[in-house]
C-alpha cells in the first residue's frame, strides 16, 4: 500500500511540475519569433533534475542505466526466465519498486521479502513468489538499481 502511495505521490509531483511548466500567462499578442527561438523540450514538462528530485522525495531511485538495466535483467533470467518472461520494462518498474521497499524498511527484511513476493508475478506465478527466490530478486534488483539505498 505504501509503495502505491509513493508512487502516487511520485506521480502527483511530475504532474504539478509538468502543469506548472505548461501554463502561461500570454495573451497572444507576444512576439512569435521569440517563442519559436524557445526550445520545445523546455516547455514539455519537468526537467531531468526535478523528476530526479520528485523520484527522490517518492523514495525511488533513477531508471538504471543501459548496462546495470541489461544486467539486472541478465541476473534475473539466470534465477527464472519467467520472472522476466519477456517484459523487461515491467521488471525493472517492480524492481525500482523493491528498491523503495529496501528503503522504507532499511532493517526490516522481513517486509522487504514480503512486498517482493507479492510485486514479482506473472502468468505462471499469479500469486507471487516464494521467500527464498524473492529473497535473491531483491538482492538482485540492491545489486544493480538501487546500490545507494
Amino acid at each position: 500500500m505504501r509503495t502505491r502511495t509513493a508512487t502516487a505521490t511520485a506521480a502527483a509531483v511530475l504532474s504539478a511540475l509538468v502543469f506548472t511548466g505548461c501554463s502561461s500567462t500570454d495573451d497572444g499578442a507576444g512576439d512569435n519569433a521569440a517563442a519559436k527561438s524557445t526550445p520545445r523540450a523546455s516547455q514539455s514538462g519537468p526537467t531531468d533534475e526535478q523528476i530526479a528530485q520528485a523520484r527522490e522525495a517518492a523514495g525511488l531511485p533513477p531508471t538504471p542505466q543501459a548496462a546495470d538495466w541489461n544486467a539486472y535483467i541478465k541476473a534475473l533470467d539466470a534465477l527464472d526466465p519467467d520472472i522476466v518472461h519477456g517484459k523487461e520494462d515491467k521488471a525493472v518498474s517492480r524492481g525500482i519498486d523493491a528498491c523503495s521497499t529496501y528503503k522504507r524498511y532499511p532493517d526490516d527484511a522481513a517486509q522487504q521479502v514480503k512486498a517482493t513476493r507479492a510485486r514479482f508475478t506473472s502468468p505462471t506465478h499469479p500469486e507471487g513468489r516464494d521467500a527464498a527466490t524473492a529473497t535473491k530478486i531483491l538482492d538482485t534488483a540492491h545489486k544493480y538499481i538501487c546500490p545507494d539505498f
